[in-house]
């Protein structure tokens, strides 16, 4: 009891670090405004110079919501993926979500130099990338639910999503090997991932995704916890596996295949931050661990995203890159410690 009183404090102090993270995040960037200008305009209040309340609401709120969207999302979708597979390794993209979505928008970017121009005339659209990307995740998404209808062993759906990301991959190889060199850059460019480019109608219809996932996985919470111990302990309390697990990929399929949909592929966040809140909150009770991560996720790219911004500068650095460089290290730094993973 003493202990979940300490977990809800610190769930609290999370909650509290997000929004604190936020404003940081909305106030500094390539002009800074200051903090108490960017409460004002985000309270209805006037501001000392118009321009600061336009680049508030039209540019850097869009931004921060899509940050708290795609960093919580990704962890939580980690989360489901590492107790689903009890893998501690295993992240949101496990299920070749990712690979599928890479292939959908290779196929806008480079389908041209292998189905001609016309091909590409017709799908480069306002909404092209998105529609390309969630086609290619749900095509892969169909395949891993038939073959978890299929199967009985989890693990055997951890390796054919591991295959299908392979096969796809290989399919992108093919089409960038005969894309001259600008298609291939605009794919490349499209792999760093941004959080900037949406508009606020995107965000509205990401963050509906982002709403139904999280409710689905605060749904499975107490199929979550039985299978802590084992898909047989789990069985012998009545929990049906199959559902279940359609439940679980159903909810990181729609939080990681939206995300990559409108960011694009944004690595490392989803693998770490489980890990990063199991040494702050060690418990394995996922009604203490969601709310925490979606909150630690939120907090984690939000900072990162300050970071890629180079406050005060006029560049940016690509989001991939920081949250690769802050999530690799924390991965390593597990391994090395060699620590007692809580599943």
């Amino acid at each position: 009891m003493l202990n979940q009183k300490k977990y809800t404090i610190a769930i609290i102090l999370l909650f509290l670090a997000v929004i604190i993270t936020a404003l940081l995040n909305i106030s500094l960037g390539s002009v800074n405004i200051p903090i108490e200008e960017v409460t004002a305009s985000l309270l209805g209040f006037e501001v000392e110079k118009n321009t600061w309340r336009y680049i508030i609401l039209n540019y850097r709120l869009p931004k921060a919501i899509t940050a708290i969207i795609t960093g919580s999302g990704l962890a939580v979708s980690g989360l489901l993926m590492q107790t689903l597979f009890r893998n501690p390794l295993a992240g949101p993209y496990v299920l070749g979500l990712s690979s599928g979505a890479s292939l959908g928008v290779a196929i806008v970017f480079m389908g041209a130099s292998v189905f001609g121009a016309s091909f590409a005339t017709i799908l480069l659209s306002e909404w092209s990338l998105v529609i390309a990307s969630s086609l290619g995740s749900l095509l892969v998404l169909f395949a891993v639910i038939l073959a978890s209808i299929r199967l009985r062993d989890t693990m055997a759906i951890l390796i054919i999503g591991l295959m299908f990301a392979s096969l796809t991959a290989a399919i992108v190889s093919v089409l960038a090997y005969f894309s001259p060199a600008s298609q291939l850059q605009q794919y490349v460019f499209w792999s760093y991932g941004s959080l900037g480019d949406l508009s606020w109608n995107e965000v509205l219809i990401l963050g509906l995704f982002w709403i139904i996932g999280i409710l689905i996985a605060i749904g499975s919470i107490k199929n979550l916890n039985s299978l802590l111990l084992g898909e047989q302990y789990a069985r012998s309390l009545g929990t049906n596996i199959r559902k279940n697990r359609f439940m679980i990929i159903i909810a990181t399929s729609l939080l990681a295949g939206s995300i990559t949909a409108f960011a694009g592929p944004i690595a490392f966040v989803g693998l770490a931050v489980p890990h990063l809140i199991r040494q702050i909150i060690p418990s394995a009770n996922h009604i203490t661990l969601v709310p925490a991560v979606i909150f630690g996720g939120a907090i984690l790219m939000l900072i990162c995203d300050i970071i890629a911004q180079l406050p005060g500068s006029e560049f940016s650095l690509p989001i991939n890159a920081i949250t690769s460089l802050i999530g690799a290290p924390v991965v390593i730094w597990l391994l090395v410690r060699k620590r007692k993973f809580n599943f």
